[in-house]
């Protein structure tokens, strides 16, 4: 039979963060089920989840009217690793091109594996290379990983969300605490001497800042580019540590966010300059603007107003360094395209309420509150170091664009950041002809792909395994006679011939060309599934045998088609779609 269907949201409990599991499914084969019942359910499985790390898990059950019993529990292997939208979001937001993520991820990944390695040692097992990806072309965590890691350490699961997001923050067995001891005191000691190693390596950050030139030839701009890298590698491990210690004391000193002054940060002091100038050009102007345009053609025509302008282009000249997107290098920079400045300025200068921007900063004090101010001011040096070499990473690769589209290989503006940093390298080298005649096409095919990837609405928060299934929508020009509408319970797409079986009394010739059209699955169905290339079953749901088997071969299966082994003939060709959950004929 085709089960009952739940979902339930079980985030923030004491077993699982929200960032890895928020999300429970349960099919029931029964009617008027109790709601307490399904909760308990769901209890039984998040406890199943924490019992075996973190790993999804299929559960069989039963109640007999009184007491909840476990039948089976099983890992879902084809789920592993979870990789999670939230924190990433937030870290590197937006649709991200391939020469952004060849850059960021190898820095953060390594930054991310010697943090770690300082509390574990060299032997843990953990590959940290894997510790971010790309998925749908925005960036995502593996909460696999990240799980099982703080698991090492003697850490709760939710520490990372703890320190970024202030969730609560359960408490470890101690005995795992215990075992990592001197390494989280290692870690320590690394956060204690933090300002201090940060004021030792700025000495050889800033200098290098100033002396990089934006021109020469591809070779030397090649070499400009290693060298921000180089520095980037040391300001990449402060980027990463500075916020966390900044969150780690807020929390445990139990630090207000009200009392605490963040105007040391770029992004703050900017905003603040502009509101600013944005108050003293009111008193300039006679009447208020519509727009950003308007707004600075009357400005520029007073020598008041002139006065301005001057001031704007200086805060420009200042910060020209941030972009609306600060780890992003294909995003542009103020320098470059002031037009997100100004629409800022412009919204200063005609909304009267602007908020918090001119509140006096919390005062500065000893004690607790300076602990932590202490940190928090370190992490706008921090940023501001991060977000100026990471403004000329992408700079010098402008200027190389620039190049490359004068001698006609790129064609249009942007097109550089649609490579990975080593297809950038070959080409320069001129060690990959077949890469150098396909780059037109290569930046094409990835730029098409990135506005295919815009379109997704919504974007998974969690995804499953490293090869997740590829959005799609039902085909609109279909009639509604084509399409068999079922329950999607195993990913992607095939299409292929009809094999009707009603039993198991013959085994008929099956290819990875087969679609298998059965009245329903059990486990005895397991080894002709091994072999076909799609399953279409009468009845059942997610959780059903042949649902379950299809995901660990990889094969593509929708249930719950009624009268399918009628509808359907041996021989005709059909297309399965196992996320849609629907079938065309």
């Amino acid at each position: 039979m085709t089960p009952e269907q739940y979902r339930l949201s079980l985030a923030n409990t004491q077993f699982t963060p929200s960032w890895a599991l928020p999300e429970l499914e349960l099919e029931i084969e029964g009617r008027d089920v109790p709601a307490a019942l399904i909760q308990q359910v769901a209890f039984l499985a998040r406890h199943l989840e924490n019992q075996y790390h973190g790993v999804p898990q299929d559960i069989e059950w039963t109640y007999d009217g009184q007491t909840l019993w476990l039948l089976q529990s099983r890992p879902i292997t084809t789920l592993l690793p979870i990789w999670t939208r939230k924190i990433a979001a937030e870290v590197i937001p937006g649709l991200i091109r391939p020469l952004t993520w060849s850059i960021n991820r190898p820095l953060t990944c390594g930054v991310w594996g010697e943090i770690f390695t300082v509390v574990l040692g060299v032997r843990h097992g953990l590959d940290f290379n894997q510790t971010a990806t790309l998925h749908y072309s925005r960036a995502y965590f593996n909460a696999s990983l990240l799980g099982q890691t703080f698991h090492l350490m003697g850490l709760p699961p939710e520490s990372l969300e703890f320190l970024t997001r202030g969730a609560k923050f359960s408490k470890p067995p101690l005995s795992s605490t215990l075992q990592n001891l001197p390494g989280l005191l290692r870690l320590l000691s690394r956060e204690l001497s933090l300002e201090q190693d940060f004021k030792r390596d700025y000495q050889q950050l800033a200098p290098a800042l100033k002396a990089n030139q934006l021109a020469g030839s591809p070779q030397a701009l090649l070499i400009q580019v290693d060298a921000i890298l180089e520095l980037l590698k040391r300001a990449t491990y402060y980027s990463i540590l500075a916020p966390l210690s900044a969150a780690l004391r807020q929390a445990v000193l139990r630090v207000k966010d009200t009392e605490i002054d963040h105007s040391q940060a770029p992004e703050v002091a900017s905003l603040r300059l502009l509101a600013s100038l944005a108050a003293e050009a009111r008193q300039v102007l006679p009447r208020l603007p519509q727009g950003a345009k308007e707004a600075f053609e009357q400005l520029a025509q007073s020598p008041e107003g002139r006065k301005i302008l001057a001031k704007f282009d200086q805060i420009i000249e200042r910060y020209g360094y941030l972009s609306e997107v600060g780890t992003d290098i294909a995003v542009p920079t103020w320098k470059e395209d002031p037009q997100s400045a100004r629409e800022v300025f412009i919204q200063f200068l005609v909304t009267a309420e602007m908020g918090n921007i001119h509140a006096k900063p919390p005062q500065r004090s000893k004690g607790k509150k300076g602990a932590v101010q202490r940190r928090v001011d370190l992490k706008g040096q921090v940023t501001e170091i991060y977000s100026q070499l990471l403004a000329h990473l992408r700079w010098c690769f402008v200027a190389l664009e620039q190049v490359w589209l004068e001698s006609g290989l790129l064609a249009q503006a942007g097109d550089i950041f649609f490579l990975e940093f080593d297809e950038i390298r070959r080409v320069v080298a001129g060690s990959d002809a077949a890469l150098i005649n396909d780059l037109r096409q290569l930046v094409e095919r990835r730029r098409s792909q990135l506005l295919q990837d815009s379109q997704l609405d919504p974007v998974p928060s969690l995804v499953y395994g490293n090869a997740p299934p590829i959005p799609v929508t039902a085909p609109a020009s279909l009639s509604s006679d084509q399409v068999l509408q079922g329950i999607g319970a195993s990913p992607g797409q095939v299409a292929g011939r009809v094999k009707v079986l009603r039993n198991l009394q013959t085994v008929p010739e099956i290819d990875k060309e087969t679609i298998l059209v059965v009245p329903y699955t059990d486990s005895g169905w397991a080894p002709l599934l091994a072999r076909a290339g799609g399953l279409i079953a009468e009845v059942g749901g997610r959780l059903s045998h042949g649902a379950i088997v299809a995901r660990e071969y990889g094969i593509p299966a929708v249930m719950d088609i009624n009268n399918a082994t009628k509808l359907l003939r041996d021989g005709q060709r059909v297309q399965i779609d196992g996320q849609l959950g629907i079938v065309i004929t």
